[in-house]
């Protein structure tokens, strides 16, 4: 395949970055598990070239995607280079950014026992910023954000797989995260909802016990005035904003509807709020609990 060869992929490539610490290597277990072949810690020049080789028609793989970290930013070039010259040659790659909070990169690598790439002589907190600043741009061109502060592996997959599940349509997907706010706000949202206004289930003993995915909370929470209202207030206002959203090339849209455990409220409504937008036809929808497990 000669270098300026445009062909366009079964599925569109998968650039995979972020925070070190931050699931790089979690995410690429997840994409390999879904079929897509992933080399890791690519210098930023040779991405355009193995994204051509596996995209060319006698290529043995049909869907790649590639990780790469500040460790491969020692090479020449630059990962925001990289992606304008994949954009300019026909692919339109997706750029998956995770990250988490500093406290908690900290905690995962005491628990490792690495020091930070950019780290050197002083101390962990310090190269995690120089990290942040060093890689703030591309942040701000990623299609789709992960906060991994409070996900487990298994909820990190259910996190990928909810916003890359059906890539190979041209549809916008939503993904509906149900939170509670004593365990933080997700850093990832595009837009952050608080149903704490609506009465709380927990202090109704026979309902205490339930969670938002069950009728009986379900039913109470809807059932309290203004509960309806707000849901279809707002699926009116995400509905009037999609076509600006895909004008400006975001397909990857998170809403954050939280309370303050994240069992009840939060859950009832993200599933209400969910079921909605997919009556709306085509986006992709995915509701996703975040908390519901936790204590």
């Amino acid at each position: 395949m000669t270098q300026d060869a445009q062909l366009e992929p079964s599925v569109p490539p998968v650039i995979i970055t972020g925070m070190s610490g931050g699931g790089l290597s979690s995410a690429a277990k997840v994409f390999e598990d879904k079929g897509f072949f992933v080399p890791q810690n690519l210098p930023p020049q040779l991405i355009v070239e193995l994204i051509e080789l596996a995209t060319a028609e006698d290529s043995p793989v049909d869907r790649v995607a590639v990780v790469t970290d500040v460790r491969a930013r020692m090479f020449n070039g630059s990962l925001l280079g990289t992606i304008e010259t994949l954009k300019e040659k026909g692919f339109d790659p997706t750029i998956l950014f995770l990250e988490a909070r500093d406290d908690v990169l900290i905690k995962r690598f005491d628990g490792v026992r690495r020091t930070h790439p950019l780290q050197g002589d002083d101390p962990l907190n310090v190269g995690i910023q120089r990290e942040r600043e060093s890689i703030a741009q591309v942040r701000d061109l990623a299609d789709v954000i992960i906060d991994t502060s409070n996900l487990s592996i298994h909820d990190l997959r259910r996190a990928i797989e909810a916003s890359f599940g059906t890539m190979t349509s041209d549809q916008q997907h939503i993904t509906v995260q149900s939170f509670g706010f004593k365990h933080g706000a997700p850093r990832d949202a595009d837009i952050l909802l608080d149903v704490r206004f609506l009465p709380n289930p927990y202090w109704i003993p026979e309902l205490r016990e339930y969670r938002g995915t069950d009728a009986p909370v379900s039913d109470y929470v809807l059932a309290q005035d203004g509960a309806l209202d707000f849901v279809e207030s707002f699926v009116a206002l995400i509905s009037s904003m999609l076509a600006g959203y895909r004008h400006e090339g975001k397909n990857f849209i998170t809403v954050g509807i939280g309370c303050t455990g994240g069992h009840h409220r939060s859950v009832a409504i993200s599933e209400e709020v969910g079921r909605r937008l997919k009556e709306l036809g085509d986006i992709d929808v995915s509701v996703l609990h975040r908390d519901l497990s936790r204590d």
